[in-house]
């Protein structure tokens, strides 16, 4: 790894929005505090995920007073990785750094990323330190969804790593080259292999307002990634199949061993015995459809070949530049 010239860069902000009236403009007044002492050129893209509340006036009247502001306004709500994709297409700089509109990924460790993109890394990726959060159900399921993924799949994805990092050019562009519906960035970016390096942080409270990851975007964020990146599941699944032949080879053996041995009369026809046997086979059966059809549906949104986002409006409009 070679280190990079220490130049003046064009740095892309790319900022995904959903809801954040309350945070966006403490979270705007926080990035230039940090950006505006740096000798690169800064622009900040936000995307807007289909906000219902006040977010879309905020972002234009910053808009309005700051060049340096694009804001893309998707045609509704598509995803957190939606819209984290459509700022990093939108991204033409040198480098390009994404980071949340709610407070909670510090600026003040752009510079620190920058540095490290210039010694030559092509992606910077911000850790969070868990230790310091408490237990609760999001973190013990985060946790496990970590330990999960990271034995079913040839990915490494690391625990702690939210959607805060910085990416060379090089990097982006590998990212933008992989065009899945079902995207899991994360892991994306894990599996490209280039030159990375962890940049831990202690993740700050939240300026205003609460997470907008629900469980249920939590539980298909989670299942895009399980689905994506490992076929653990078929396998599960055909393990299972596996076992439940081998048992019923077993009493097979033992039946006709009774036949042989002349000990028929320990042969007992059981009701029980039987529907014990169809409903393991019927769940078994059940269950590896269940993945399979999981897998077939993946592949019916892929093959569809539909955007993964739309955008409805960009200000200023570049048609007008």
């Amino acid at each position: 790894m070679s280190p990079r010239r220490k130049t003046k860069l064009q740095i892309d902000l790319v900022i995904p929005i959903f809801n954040e009236e309350e945070a966006i403009r403490q979270t705007y007044t926080d990035v230039c505090a940090v950006v505006d002492a740096l000798p690169h050129d800064f622009h900040f893209i936000y995307v807007d995920d289909g906000s219902s509340d006040g977010t879309v006036d905020t972002l234009r009247a910053i808009c309005a007073n700051d060049q340096r502001v694009t804001l893309l306004q998707l045609s509704r709500n598509f995803g957190h990785q939606a819209a984290l994709t459509a700022g990093m297409d939108a991204s033409q700089g040198d480098v390009m750094i994404s980071l949340d509109g709610d407070g909670q990924h510090p600026p003040a460790l752009i510079p620190k990323m920058l540095d490290l993109i210039q010694q030559g890394y092509d992606i910077v990726q911000a850790q969070r330190m868990e230790e310091e959060r408490a237990a609760s159900f999001k973190k013990i399921t985060s946790n496990f969804f970590y330990w999960l993924i990271n034995r079913i799949s040839g990915t490494h994805v690391m625990q702690g790593a939210a959607d805060f990092r910085a990416l060379s050019r090089n990097a982006l562009n590998g990212v933008r080259s992989m065009q899945e519906y079902h995207r899991f960035l994360r892991g994306m970016i894990s599996w490209m292999g280039y030159n990375s390096v962890i940049l831990p942080y202690h993740e700050p409270e939240r300026i205003a307002g609460r997470s907008k990851y629900s469980l249920a975007k939590m539980l298909r964020l989670a299942s895009d990634a399980i689905f994506s990146f490992s076929l653990a599941p078929l396998y599960i699944g055909l393990s299972a199949g596996v076992i439940f032949f081998v048992l019923a080879a077993g009493q097979l053996i033992y039946v006709l061993s009774l036949w042989v041995t002349g000990n028929t009369a320990r042969v007992e026809p059981g009701w029980s015995s039987l529907m014990g046997v169809l409903l393991i086979a019927s769940g078994i059966i059940m269950i590896l459809l269940g993945f399979i059809g999981v897998y077939v549906g993946y592949i019916f949104q892929e093959v569809k070949r539909r955007p993964i986002y739309l955008i409805k409006g960009q200000i200023p409009d570049e048609r007008s530049q």
